[in-house]
């Protein structure tokens, strides 16, 4: 496990760094999301697998090149995010972004197959994805919850999800 989170580390730094040389102008005009995701939890530990649903607000304000982002999950498993941290966007041209994301959640759940041994839970995850026209997105993601090593025990647990990211606008209007 600590492997996994050290690449997904290594990871958000490599993107983080590349960002700085990425095309400013392909994502100046990005707006704020509501995103969608659907997928497998805890595929790879196979402890208590099912399937994860989230929702994102992620904000256009940014904050150097960092963008605040807020999730709630559910799992058909009984377990339950909510959180806060940030994203960044590094764009691969005008049409693919790859978006490695950090955030503190809380948690509840758990059971005799996988408990995550802690109320604070830290979610990394990076996201590739395509931009249409409409500033929408379809992308998969890879995530990794970890409690640090907080509780007694640090278990953790992976999702892989599909996300479609729909601009705030389109929904609730400008």
């Amino acid at each position: 496990m600590k492997l996994v989170i050290k690449k997904l580390m290594l990871a958000l730094a490599v993107c983080t760094g590349s960002s700085l040389f990425a095309s400013f102008e392909a994502f100046a005009d990005d707006p704020d999301f509501l995103s969608f995701s659907a997928g497998a939890y805890d595929w790879n530990r196979q402890k208590e697998q099912g399937a994860e649903f989230r929702l994102e607000y992620r904000s256009d304000t940014k904050i150097w090149a960092f963008k605040p982002f807020g999730a709630v999950a559910g799992t058909s498993t009984g377990q339950y995010f909510v959180g806060a941290g940030v994203l960044i966007d590094v764009f691969l041209g005008r049409r693919f972004v790859l978006t490695p994301s950090f955030a503190p959640h809380f948690y509840t759940g758990g059971n005799s197959k996988l408990d995550l041994d802690y109320a604070i839970e830290f979610r990394s995850q990076i996201e590739a994805a395509y931009r249409f026209d409409d500033r929408s997105r379809l992308g998969v993601a890879v995530s990794h919850y970890s409690n640090a090593s907080l509780g007694d025990t640090n278990p953790g647990t992976e999702s892989a999800m599909v996300i479609y990211s729909v601009p705030f606008s389109k929904i609730f209007g400008n």
